[in-house]
């Protein structure tokens, strides 16, 4: 973070206080409180008015799994980190430059995440002896010397809450509820954000209630005027807006670009799209936003299990749709018998697994890579599957219409690897022109006439490119065949025990999806100077973390590759060359190495792997170390985590 201060930009508030203006290229926020103090909502919205003013962003919810923990304790802290910038960043921040905290609690879980000298917003209020015996604090940190390390500002911000709403009419608890408001006012003068979209959010979400949306602008407001007229902050700093391409900007979700992205797959294979899901963290808000579009022929179903939700869609593709299923690590288990359904019918279908921590029930709200193996070989059978990773919110859309198109063009179910950091994180990105979109409506070809020599539908009779099988759909004259999971005899679809034809019919299913790799562009390779002799590899939401530890590399003078995978499955048919080029080869996943062990076993290639299972992404910092190592050739990366990692923050 580079500060300049300008003088001659310092403004005089109410009562002749005067206040510099410092610029900075860079910041890296993070609100924490209970799970009631509404830190998502805080994060959101201060998200929103930052990309509105045309910052680079990037961001990490954080939060617990419990609908409600205990108010006050360690386990009910919710957190939002907000990183934005002047320029082009990657990640949301190793660590914080300012923590606002609005209780013991918060305190103490972020506190070791804030570099000394780093700034601490306290709500003084909340730090009674009852909330400080909760987390174990003997004494007041705000008051026993132990904060001295930090720019600790405590502020009153309950009390100046309920103050500022004294003639609302609200009782004294609904009024603490908009204490959120209160900080994000202050936020919003300390850091020059917009306010006007703030406002009408309010007086649109409480439309019906308008004493509780004029209550939260009254907060906000007030707490905008605090950081005005306070002598506490002495300073307001500008972080300019980040130079974009042209275009149409919004600020979007992993969650809400894929549900677009499927929306947008459907509309240009003019097919209509039906969604059967079971709601699980965390990919229900796909769900939620999918049933928003009905005007574009998309149908959505919360079925009462995961197995009802992805037979429905397996149901809705037999029948001529564009069939989803969405769920995470746990549903993909339950769903894993009609996912070798869907191999053997050979109808296209994606499923969306946004992974979270596991196994089991596991850590359901924060983010894992773990589900890689179990989307590759986690059926009963030879029941291959194609696999596409997106790397980061925004590119989820993009992620979405390819999976749609193999899904299509192959007549086959595509698993579409997400995860919680993605699909909770958000980005500024760039809406597409329709018109510009692949046109996936040239990979849709119903069945409407016999195809057989004798004038008989065959229904296994491939086509020569793509061995994909006809897509007939129930209803149309002559086209009657039968379906279902039992093996089928090549062409005519009848039910076969044959060892011959099985063993003809599951080589054909291998091939028709290794078939694709013909298909893929070249594997792309990030090395600016061509002279790297070491390469990082990764896929999925690694791209951020291992692309901003590459820029660091190469700041210090080094050279290092970068490669990313965003199809897993089929690889891309130049990876083994291009990863032969290099002397050495690291990998990082978010679990215990399960793409370097496809990795060693495709390619004979000594990929070295480094992992991390905590349930967050990797710090850059971490990951730049551990590459600055591997070409020093000092040590190589353990395959377990670092415990300490630097605390850096993330370009």
């Amino acid at each position: 973070m580079t500060a300049i201060e300008r003088p001659e930009t310092a403004s005089s508030a109410p009562g002749g206080l005067v206040k510099s203006v410092v610029e900075l290229d860079r910041v890296v926020i993070r609100l924490a409180g209970d799970s009631g103090d509404g830190m998502q909502l805080t994060g959101n919205r201060f998200t929103s008015e930052t990309a509105s003013f045309g910052n680079d962003l990037s961001t990490l919810p954080n939060f617990p799994a419990e609908i409600r923990a205990p108010t006050g304790t360690l386990p009910g802290v919710s957190s939002f980190q907000l990183h934005f910038a002047d320029h082009d960043i990657m990640t949301p921040g190793d660590a914080p430059d300012v923590l606002v905290a609005m209780n013991p609690a918060a305190l103490k879980a972020n506190l070791a995440d804030l570099p000394g000298g780093g700034l601490l917003i306290l709500d003084s209020d909340e730090f009674t002896p009852r909330n400080l015996a909760k987390v174990g604090y003997a004494t007041n940190p705000i008051e026993d010397g132990s904060l001295e390390g930090w720019q600790t500002v405590s502020v009153p911000l309950t009390s100046m809450t309920l103050d500022a709403l004294a003639d609302s009419g609200l009782g004294k608890k609904e009024a603490e509820r908009s204490k959120n408001m209160f900080t994000l006012g202050l936020l919003s003068w300390m850091y020059h954000r917009p306010t006007e979209g703030t406002i009408r959010f309010l007086e649109r979400t409480f439309r019906r209630k308008p004493e509780i949306a004029a209550a939260n602008i009254a907060a906000f407001r007030a707490g905008y005027n605090y950081g005005e007229t306070t002598e506490a902050f002495a300073v307001s700093y500008e972080i300019k807006p980040a130079p974009m391409a042209p275009g149409r900007y919004r600020n979007i979700s992993g969650n809400q670009a894929l549900a677009l992205g499927l929306v947008a797959a459907a509309h240009r294979s003019r097919l209509p799209m039906f969604l059967g899901a079971y709601p699980i963290t965390p990919a229900s808000d796909i769900l939620h936003e999918l049933s928003k579009h009905k005007s574009f022929d998309v149908r959505t179903f919360q079925a009462e299990d995961e197995i009802a939700g992805i037979a429905s869609a397996i149901g809705a593709s037999f029948g001529g749709a564009l069939g989803v299923t969405t769920t995470s690590g746990p549903g993909v288990s339950l769903k894993s018998e009609a996912m070798g359904l869907a191999v053997m019918t050979e109808l296209p279908l994606v499923v969306v697994d946004v992974q979270r921590g596991g196994p089991s029930t596991g850590l359901p709200t924060k983010t894992e890579q773990s589900d890689l193996l179990q989307a590759m070989f986690g059926r009963n059978g030879e029941a291959p599957i194609p696999v596409i990773a997106p790397r980061s919110p925004g590119d989820c859309f993009d992620a979405a219409i390819e999976a749609c198109r193999i899904a299509l063009k192959y007549r086959t179910p595509v698993i579409l690897l997400s995860d919680g950091y993605l699909a909770n994180g958000a980005e500024p990105w760039a809406i597409p022109a329709v018109d510009a979109l692949p046109d996936l409506s040239q990979d849709v070809r119903f069945a409407t006439e016999p195809n057989g020599a004798d004038g008989e539908f065959l229904p296994y009779l491939r086509d020569e490119e793509t061995l994909a099988r006809p897509w007939a759909i129930p209803g149309t004259a002559g086209m009657q065949h039968r379906i279902g999971g039992l093996e089928k005899a090549d062409r005519t679809g009848n039910i076969s025990y044959d060892p011959a034809n099985h063993d003809f019919m599951t080589r054909t299913r291998q091939a028709k999806v290794d078939g694709i790799a013909a298909d893929l562009p070249p594997t792309e390779v990030d090395d600016p100077d061509g002279d790297a002799r070491v390469a990082v590899i990764g896929w999925g939401s690694t791209y951020g973390p291992i692309g901003a530890a590459c820029r660091r590399i190469r700041r210090s003078g080094r050279s290092v590759a970068q490669i990313h995978l965003r199809h897993v499955n089929p690889m891309p048919a130049d990876l083994g060359e291009v990863l032969r080029r290099y002397d050495r080869v690291v990998c990082p996943e978010m679990n215990l190495g399960q793409l370097a062990l496809l990795l060693r076993a495709k390619y004979l290639v000594d990929v070295q792997s480094h992992t991390q299972v905590r349930g967050l992404p990797f710090r850059a910092a971490e990951l730049a170390a551990v590459i600055q190592d591997v070409i020093d050739g000092t040590t190589e990366p353990a395959a377990s985590a670092l415990s300490e990692a630097g605390n850096g923050a993330m370009q």
